[in-house]
């Protein structure tokens, strides 16, 4: 059984209990695009520890002071950087591999 990161494990209620953010928040983080839940055939949340980690990140960012639309910008930007990174980390790789 597949317990990972992104495994869709939990409702709405528990999501709720386990970030300490009420689920109506819950559904307007989803609304303003800054979280995707997995959705069953019946259309059910389901959150992952990767989306709780998420909401944490997203509950950090407005105890900063941002709002929504800022924590989307700065959600955008740390994705890009992982991606880009990413990019670096693979490209040293190959170089390292043509020198070797």
């Amino acid at each position: 059984m597949d317990l990972g990161r992104d495994r869709a494990l939990f409702g709405i209620s528990v999501a709720a209990e386990l970030t300490g953010v009420n689920a109506q928040m819950l559904r307007t983080y989803e609304a303003k695009g800054l979280l995707e839940p997995f959705r069953t055939g019946g259309g059910t949340r389901r959150y992952s520890q990767g989306d709780l980690s998420r909401v944490d990140r997203i509950s950090s960012l407005l105890d900063d002071g941002l709002n929504l639309a800022g924590i989307a910008q700065v959600l955008a930007l740390e994705a890009e950087t992982r991606r880009l990174q990413a990019e670096v980390d693979r490209l040293e790789q190959r170089l390292r591999r043509r020198q070797g």
